[in-house]
């Protein structure tokens, strides 16, 4: 399990970056964000947890869970 911060997302089209703490940039879609209910909205700078699976393009965040 990883921790980073929302680099930026664009909730219209439901992805965007987390820069990890390693200093990466992970894609994340929207998919992956484990948030009960239809919440599933981040915002800049927001603390994040996620796994990583690499994929054809790179590097994409899975089980994202916002932290408090």
């Amino acid at each position: 399990m990883y921790t980073g911060t929302v680099k930026w997302f664009n909730n219209e089209k439901g992805y965007g970056f987390i820069s990890g703490n390693d200093g990466e940039d992970v894609f994340l879609h929207h998919s992956q964000i484990k948030e009960k209910g239809s919440n599933k909205e981040l915002n800049e700078g927001q603390q994040v947890s996620f796994d990583i699976v690499l994929k054809e393009k790179g590097p994409q965040a899975i089980n994202v869970q916002m932290l408090e």
